[in-house]
């Protein structure tokens, strides 16, 4: 595992690429390694009994999604209640090959007004790659540009799709 590792208290990861289901065992075990919660969100009906007290225990978050709420408010909210919340995204949305990243993570890291740390599963060379903490700028093009550079030559499981 290179790279940064020892987490901010609060913080937006975005993980990519994200080709397989696979991913987020490695990550789990990963969280489990570097000794940091690592939260992620869901749609609150996946947080119900039975899988419910699983999804918690594993660092999930329940949101309300839908068409009339404002997610990003939503989830920066989520940060403003919690002291602590890594919460980690996959930028591509889907575990297939995109060529536009979703914005959602870059709003809620401004909206929470939090740093995004870049996190990758490289299944080429074998490693976990852990970016420091970037602090936007609010320059949405220039800043994802940027981001993207981290994961530059980094394959997924599935390397087609990276």
């Amino acid at each position: 595992m290179t790279g940064h590792t020892d987490l901010l208290k609060k913080c937006v990861i975005i993980a990519a690429p994200h080709t397989h289901w696979h991913d987020l065992f490695i990550a789990i075990m990963a969280r489990k390694v570097i000794k940091q919660e690592i939260n992620f969100i869901g749609k609150k009906e996946l947080f119900k009994f039975p899988l419910g007290y699983f999804f918690r225990l594993m660092g999930g978050k329940p949101v309300e999604r839908g068409s009339k709420s404002n997610n990003v408010k939503r989830i920066a909210d989520v940060f403003k209640n919690n002291d602590l919340l890594r919460l980690a995204l996959s930028p591509e949305g889907t575990r297939k090959k995109v060529d536009k990243w979703k914005t959602g993570f870059y709003y809620i890291a401004k909206e929470a007004n939090v740093p995004i740390i870049s996190a990758s599963l490289n299944f080429k060379d074998k490693e976990i790659k852990i970016s420091e903490p970037y602090y936007i700028t609010g320059d949405i093009e220039k800043d994802i540009k940027f981001l993207k550079l981290f994961f530059k030559g980094i394959e997924g499981k599935i390397s087609e799709f990276s």
